[in-house]
């Protein structure tokens, strides 16, 4: 009786408290927290699904090893990618004997008895609630109902944090809009500001794309978004942040990248794209290279001056061929350079596509 008292009494602290909290990553602590109040083991974790479902991020972590680098891991992998994949609640007496379970050296911490259940969200899986212990045989039927419920309690400020994030993404290819880029910048910057840290912006567009809706069709044009997208994901780190501006421009913001590495980034890019065609689908390809501009905060600037100056050096691309890469000087520097433009400057008076 004790325990479900106790149990009773977490519950009740814990809906009171994610009534007030409005950061998502301290609400999901809180969940983590009570889990380890009213659950056995000592390591309590929320994962939750990022945009494209394809890998599950670490929300929130407490108990032993809540300090350590977190572990990715990829949608389907492991228990946690099993439960997400079924909807279904996992129970181990040893995880170690389960084949599904998928041992990290990162980890850091043994893993014996594991307890999993989904998270659940406008009839879908957002997510995994786990508790682990490092002894065997801790877990049963009684605290599966107790992990439900929390459970039930991550899910309002996970669904409030997605819809928030919704608003400011962009359906076809998953990156933030522009409603998130002044804004996101900005904070980008207030953060770094506080230890003098670099930022770089890559402005990017793709040349004649006007090519590929008049040929293929819209459908088509918006698949060759998505492949790029994708291209530019994996040429960057996590902590890169990828916008896109409208129509075929997109942004990338580099927190702590000075000039030379995103540069260097951005030569990826264009070697991402150049004489590598795009798959469109149902047997279609298209060839699209892509005009990069790169500006580097000069710590003082606002988000806006930071844009157009990336702006601007992506505009030298286009009027020197397009299918390139151009770097702005830093205010107090007098002309752009030219990293890697493709040819002579055109003739065209209106901006190029």
């Amino acid at each position: 009786m004790q325990d479900a008292e106790r149990a009773l009494e977490v519950l009740l602290g814990l809906t009171r408290d994610l009534l007030e909290e409005r950061s998502l990553n301290r609400a999901l602590a809180l969940v983590t927290e009570a889990a380890l109040k009213i659950l056995p083991g000592d390591h309590a974790s929320i994962r939750v699904l990022d945009q494209t479902r394809t890998e599950l991020l670490s929300g929130a972590r407490s108990g032993i090893g809540e300090n350590k680098q977190p572990v990715r891991h990829k949608a389907g992998q492991g228990i946690a990618g099993w439960v997400v994949d079924h909807g279904d609640v996992v129970r181990l007496s040893d995880a170690t004997q389960d084949q599904r379970f998928v041992i990290k050296q990162k980890q850091g911490f043994k893993i014996r008895g594991m307890l999993a259940v989904p998270l659940w969200s406008a009839g879908e899986v957002v997510g995994v609630l786990a508790t682990t212990s490092g002894d065997p045989d801790v877990y049963d039927e009684s605290h599966e109902t107790l992990a439900m419920l929390l459970a039930n309690c991550a899910v309002p400020p996970i669904e409030k944090a997605r819809l928030a994030r919704l608003a400011i993404t962009d359906a076809h290819t998953m990156a933030f809009n522009q409603a998130y880029l002044i804004p996101g910048l900005r904070a980008e910057m207030g953060k770094l500001r506080k230890h003098r840290g670099q930022l770089s912006l890559l402005l990017m567009d793709l040349d004649h794309f006007k090519d590929v809706n008049d040929r293929f069709g819209h459908s088509a044009g918006d698949e060759a978004l998505r492949v790029f997208a994708s291209r530019i994901r994996a040429t960057t780190r996590d902590q890169d942040i990828l916008v896109r501006r409208g129509g075929d421009e997109f942004v990338l913001i580099m927190p702590g990248t000075d000039r030379a590495s995103a540069v260097a980034v951005a030569e990826r890019i264009h070697r991402a794209m150049a004489g590598k065609p795009l798959n469109l689908g149902a047997g279609r390809t298209a060839e699209v290279t892509v005009s990069v501009g790169v500006a580097t905060w000069d710590g003082h600037e606002s988000p806006e001056k930071l844009e157009q100056r990336a702006d601007e050096a992506m505009y030298e691309v286009k009027v020197h061929g397009r299918d390139g890469v151009r770097t702005s000087e830093l205010p107090s520097a007098a002309a752009e350079t030219d990293i890697s433009a493709a040819s002579e400057p055109s003739d065209q008076e209106e901006r190029p596509r």
